[in-house]
């Protein structure tokens, strides 16, 4: 049995260590934060300042990997997480009824919940598991190394104590300080791919009323405008959260941290609009967050692991923008293999990091493509001429044939070009198109002179391309095109708006 460390309890690093521990190794997790998930999910939840971890209070839809590698892996956390209020939602579930089942339909489920209480599920379990011991409030301050070439890592240095394993997993999140030690200690340095985002992205929590509406009516939870994204999130215990995502460089960004901004800006989109009329009680202020990057982190170059005894995982490993909702799968998915393959790894990562490169690279890069494209048309405003890829987005909420395929991008099953260009899809849009000669691809969120009319101080601004864009109506260029986020993975809106 493998002693191994893992630097991070988040839900990497927690996930990693109790599939670990479930197979008999001995596993010891090193956190820096002295506090982690407790019992009072909305105190932790709404009142924890937690400045390395800025994306836990924003929204989250937890894809079907996840899901997956709970109930499979560790069932006990999956039943702990519906016990606590989490709610599974199948992509099916939009029609009413399901269409007949098809092989691979039973993974087609979101868990709705807030991240906090996957953290507290993931907790509990951990503190139950004799063969995994959490340090909380001990941060790793380096890390010890043997002889050979490429260097190995043989443990972790917390204060004056060393602490020796035969694998070091580095789950310490978009901030991890490894690859700096890797450089210090006269290693070959991590191949880092980074790309910035334009996109910044603004939520406020909302509570159902117990004595109040809680019905918004078959209405998707997704809504666009040229300039901006809105989305509203259901989640656990009656909690929601309605979102707005648009360019960093929009000049209106700032004033939308005012709650009655906010809000008078997301009643302009019939999808937040239909929760908001419900009446809810704000639970948050507008939470903020922005500055963000795609980043791979691969401990291989050309002439091999830079290092042997310590591999990366979650966010230290792959790092992207959430608007694809991909950060939680793609981590348990590294947690999972190297849980089954410890041994294996401990001996020689070389397999570990060709089986992400093969596995898990590829929703990297499509994140990457897919965020460079919306932050031109968020800034740009740009309209589209591609009629059918928004077709291919609105028939979707129409045909299963056609949201089967969505939804199996939309969950990392199946790359979209395999899940998009069959013969059976393209009939069915086919099919759609011509039942609706008409046709043609249109935004249901505000004009920029209604946005800006909301903006305190703000005098409309004329904007000639997006007086044309706002008169035809049409989604920006590749709004709905497979492989997009709108068409195929939209993870963080749930259902997607007519962009989708």
């Amino acid at each position: 049995m493998a002693q191994v460390a893992v630097i991070g309890g988040g839900i990497s690093g927690l996930g990693t260590a109790l599939m670990l521990g479930r197979r008999g190794h001995t596993v010891t997790v090193f956190e820096q934060d002295a506090r982690g998930a407790g019992a009072d999910l909305d105190q932790d939840f709404f009142h924890w300042d937690r400045p390395r971890v800025p994306q836990a209070v924003q929204p989250h839809s937890f894809l079907a990997p996840v899901r997956t590698v709970l109930r499979t892996r560790i069932p006990d956390v999956h039943a702990d997480l519906l016990a606590r209020g989490a709610r599974e939602y199948h992509d099916f579930d939009w029609f009413g009824e399901h269409p007949p089942h098809r092989a691979g339909d039973e993974d087609l489920v979101t868990l709705r919940t807030r991240r906090i209480v996957l953290e507290a599920a993931l907790t509990a379990a951990v503190r139950r598991e004799p063969t995994v011991e959490v340090r909380r409030g001990s941060r790793v301050g380096a890390l010890t190394f043997g002889e050979g070439r490429p260097a190995r890592v043989t443990g972790v240095r917390v204060g004056a104590e060393t602490h020796r394993a035969d694998l070091v997993v580095d789950a310490s999140g978009r901030r991890s300080p490894v690859a700096a030690w890797l450089v210090a200690a006269g290693c070959r340095p991590p191949v880092v791919d980074s790309h910035r985002t334009g996109i910044a992205y603004l939520c406020r929590w909302y509570r159902l009323r117990a004595e109040g509406p809680r019905d918004p009516g078959r209405v998707r939870t997704g809504s666009a405008a040229p300039f901006a994204l809105a989305g509203v999130f259901p989640s656990d215990n009656d909690t929601f959260a309605v979102h707005l995502v648009l360019s960093t460089g929009d000049p209106t960004r700032g004033a939308l941290t005012d709650p009655a901004v906010f809000e008078a800006a997301a009643r302009r989109f019939p999808a937040t609009a239909a929760w908001l009329d419900l009446a809810p009680e704000p639970h948050s202020a507008v939470l903020a967050m922005a500055g963000l990057d795609n980043r791979w982190t691969s401990l291989v170059d050309d002439h091999g692991p830079v290092v042997t005894g310590l591999v990366n995982a979650g966010d230290s490993l792959v790092h992207t923008n959430p608007t694809l909702g991909h950060g939680v799968a793609l981590g348990l998915l590294a947690a999972e293999h190297i849980a089954t393959h410890v041994d294996r790894i401990a001996a020689d990562p070389a397999g570990y990091h060709a089986w992400t490169a093969r596995a898990l690279r590829p929703w990297f890069d499509a994140q990457v493509t897919a965020d460079r494209a919306n932050e031109q048309r968020l800034a740009e405003s740009s309209p589209s001429s591609d009629r059918r890829a928004a077709a291919l987005a609105a028939c979707a909420f129409d045909d299963p044939v056609v949201m089967r395929a969505r939804a199996q991008v939309r969950h990392l099953l199946r790359p979209a070009d395999d899940a998009y260009g069959t013969e059976e899809v393209d009939r069915h849009v086919t099919a759609w198109l011509a039942a609706h000669p008409d046709f043609s691809p249109e935004h249901d969120g505000p004009t920029r002179d209604q946005w800006e009319a909301l903006i305190p101080g703000r005098a409309p601004t004329r904007h000639p391309a997006r007086e044309v864009d706002a008169a035809v109506h049409r989604f920006p260029a590749g709004w709905g095109r497979p492989g997009a986020p709108p068409a195929g993975a939209e993870n963080r809106w749930g259902r997607a708006a007519p962009r989708a």
